[in-house]
């Protein structure tokens, strides 16, 4: 029997110069940027922690962080690092899962990735779904921006993806899912409440309160998408990075957000008033994501329900 050749990062990340308590420690430094942050964070002494770095920097032979006065800078080896350690914490975490599911009595478990602008009432309808018709297929959910999803489909790190785009390198298929029609969320005694369904138009002679494109990279492409088609450039009052901060400065009068009825659906606006869109184009697209090629069993019914629960009206959605 052939064994495939052992590179030197394989045997340093096997060896026995490194464990996974070095990952972990890389990981919470090079994710904080903060020797004290990430020392704080792992529940360790600080002094201790630095040495585990430079030993690990020492067994690769390359310099992973850039020290300086308030904190600490990856390299560009140091930013393949991470990726890396990422990935080999996230194998060996699906791997327990994996063999508990078998252990259990399951046939499998789906890795899905949820890229930011998700419908939660949607998806609690298509988990239930899943539950009812294939309690023996468990289902792993990870939360990741758009670009780092992209990547562990193509690494085999999860086996689908539900996000808000739809323009796919070569290699990937983005089949759409659901259209959720997009909606006006505006603040008491405001003059657009005259109208029973706003025209875009009208929307963006006001302040806007819109979600950061780095917090939510395709929801943000797609409104500005249909923000693109009016005349008048809309005025940005503020960008957030959470659905619920929107809300937020929309009832405290900073200006008009847009949201959807199913994102709606997860809460209670308090002094909000909304008004759907009066223009068919505005909807938003969510989108499921997979490698092209031979689909296993599991993930082709997982794609019929998603299918389904896209033509499920909204109403009947479960609330999550």
């Amino acid at each position: 029997m052939r064994f495939p050749a052992v590179t030197r990062m394989d045997s340093i990340f096997w060896g026995r110069s490194m464990n996974l308590r070095h990952l972990r420690c890389f990981i919470a430094v090079g994710e904080e940027l903060h020797f004290g942050r990430a020392a704080r964070r792992l529940h360790v002494e600080q002094s201790p922690l630095s040495r585990t770095i430079r030993q690990l920097e020492a067994d690769l032979g390359v310099t992973l962080l850039e020290r300086m006065p308030r904190g600490v800078c990856l390299t560009p080896a140091g930013q393949v690092f991470l990726e890396e350690a990422r990935r080999v914490l996230l194998k060996l975490e699906q791997a327990r899962i994996k063999t508990r599911a078998v252990a259990a009595g399951r046939q499998g478990t789906l890795r899905i990735a949820l890229a930011g602008g998700v419908g939660w009432a949607r998806l609690a309808t298509l988990l239930a779904l899943c539950r009812e018709e294939a309690p023996e297929v468990g289902i792993r959910l990870f939360e990741a921006p758009f670009q780092q999803v992209l990547g562990g489909l193509g690494h085999d790190l999860y086996d689908a993806a539900l996000a808000m785009a739809g323009e796919m390198e070569a290699g990937m298929v983005a089949m759409p899912l659901w259209q959720d029609p997009l909606v006006a969320v505006i603040p008491a005694r405001h003059p657009l409440l005259v109208h029973k369904r706003v025209p875009l138009q009208e929307v963006v002679r006001y302040p806007l309160v819109l979600r950061h494109p780095q917090a939510c990279e395709e929801w943000s492409r797609q409104c500005e998408r249909l923000l693109r088609l009016v005349e008048t450039p809309p005025i940005v009052a503020e960008y957030v990075t959470t659905h619920s901060l929107m809300l937020a400065l929309v009832a405290a009068g900073y200006g008009v957000g847009f949201t959807t009825a199913a994102q709606l659906m997860t809460c209670q606006p308090v002094d909000l008033i909304v008004r759907p869109v009066d223009d068919e184009s505005a909807a938003l697209t969510t989108y499921l994501l997979y490698p092209e090629g031979t689909l296993s069993e599991s993930l082709r019914h997982f794609i019929d329900r998603a299918q389904r629960v896209g033509h499920m009206p909204l109403d009947t959605q479960r609330p999550p």
